[in-house]
This record gives C-alpha cells, sequence and structure tokens, in this order.
C-alpha cells in the first residue's frame, strides 16, 4: 500500500503566539497556533472578533513579528528574514487585500495595478502597463483603467484592488475581509474571482466574518481567543 504523496505545504505555521504590550500588561492575540496550508488550497480564517485572525495574516505577511514559534512560507522562514529582505519577499510572493481596498487616491487603477511591478522593479516599463491592462480586464475593469479610485464604486475599487494583488505574479493570496465592506453582489463578483485564481493554482487565505462565503470554501480554520479550535482539513484527515 503505497501513501499519499503531499507536497510541500506552502504555509507551515508552527506554535506562533504573538502578545502585545499595552503598558505593563502583556495581551496575548496568538497563543500557540499551527496548521498548514498546502499549495492551490482555498481556505476560510472565522471566528469572533478578537479571535486572532488579522493578527494571523500580519504574521505570516511577515508585516509583524511574532513572540514565539515559526511561520514557513514557501519553504523560507519569514519570522527570520531582516526587515529589508521580508519586504522584497512580501514584495514578489505575496499579493494582499484588504477590506478597505487601500487604492492609493491620487492614482488612476491602471498606476495602482502597476505601482507593486515598479516597486519590485520586476517587468520592463512597457510590459508593466501592459500586465497592468491584461489584469484590469480580467477583473471587469476594462473600460475604467484611468479612472481615479474616487470615481468608481467599493466593488470596483476591491476588484482592481485583486488585480494590484496578482501585479507580480505571486503563488499566495491573502485576503483581509475583503468582502466585507462591499454589498452582497460585489462580495460575490470577489469570491468568484477568488475562487478562479483558486482554478488556476493560487493558493488563498481569506480572512471572512461572511458564513455564507465561508460554508462554500474547501477548507474553514476557526480561531477562538488566539487558538485554533477546529480545522475542518483535520476533521477531513480522522
Amino acid at each position: 500500500m503505497t501513501t499519499p504523496h503531499h507536497p510541500q505545504p506552502l504555509i507551515d505555521v508552527q506554535g506562533v503566539h504573538k502578545s502585545y504590550q499595552l503598558g505593563p500588561t502583556s495581551i496575548p492575540a496568538l497563543r500557540g497556533v499551527s496548521f498548514r496550508v498546502r499549495p492551490g488550497e482555498f481556505v476560510a480564517v472565522v471566528g469572533p472578533s478578537g479571535s486572532g485572525k488579522s493578527t494571523l495574516l500580519n504574521m505570516i505577511a511577515g508585516v509583524d513579528k511574532l513572540s514565539a514559534g515559526e511561520v514557513l512560507v514557501g519553504g523560507r522562514p519569514i519570522h527570520r528574514l531582516r526587515e529589508a529582505e521580508r519586504a522584497r519577499w512580501r514584495g514578489a510572493s505575496l499579493g494582499i487585500v484588504f477590506q478597505f481596498f487601500q487604492m492609493l487616491p491620487t492614482m488612476t487603477l491602471l498606476a495602482n495595478v502597476m505601482l507593486p511591478m515598479e516597486l519590485s522593479g520586476t517587468y520592463t516599463p512597457a510590459a508593466r502597463r501592459a500586465r497592468a491592462e491584461e489584469l484590469l480586464g480580467r477583473v471587469g475593469l476594462a473600460e475604467h483603467i484611468h479612472k481615479l479610485p474616487s470615481r468608481v464604486s467599493g466593488g470596483q475599487q476591491q476588484r482592481a484592488a485583486v488585480a494590484r494583488a496578482l501585479a507580480n505574479d505571486p503563488p499566495l493570496i491573502l485576503g483581509d475581509e475583503p468582502t466585507g465592506n462591499l454589498d452582497s453582489g460585489s462580495a460575490e463578483v470577489v469570491f468568484t474571482l477568488f475562487a478562479e485564481l483558486v482554478a488556476a493554482g493560487k493558493t488563498v487565505l481569506m480572512v471572512t466574518q461572511d458564513e455564507a462565503l465561508a460554508a462554500r470554501m474547501p477548507r474553514r480554520i476557526e480561531l477562538g481567543e488566539g487558538l485554533v479550535r477546529r480545522d475542518s482539513a483535520e476533521a477531513d484527515d480522522a
């Protein structure tokens, strides 16, 4: 009997603790979180407000230092990289979509999507423009590329944010409540975009409060009080 082949995990979170100091008091946000995500997975991270969901994303993205434990992405120990190395790694290996879009208001949608390529020095200037136009077309914004973010709807801004997250063709997309500020129709469009990315081979880890969307994702990690309360992958393996 042969054992099934499991690919190297893309995300490997092992025993991660994170505490914040508030005066003399240490407040735990994560208390020993461990899980692995394989390439091509579509994972919902759910839990009540204050359960550590956004803190966990910050650990995986390397934007915040962990207090203990290990975070490996693509086999690289992100927690051990220097700040400049982490920034370079983030630019090349990670796309992040936030709840409030975070588009630069004085730049067109096209310029916003080109920016990550310029910051990372990827692609030639001509190729950056062509790629940004192609990505915006892919998310249904071909007619709006020269508009400022304030001239399009919230749903359209979030679609542009998805295009921006894909600018450097990263293997991993993190969503921090990316549908949390959208009406249900726009949320459905953005969710469908994420599902299409997974079908094309990307890995998506999405924090969401939307139970209906979470129920449609193949895997669900539930956090509570800084701990993994349930991981549907473990339930499936049992």
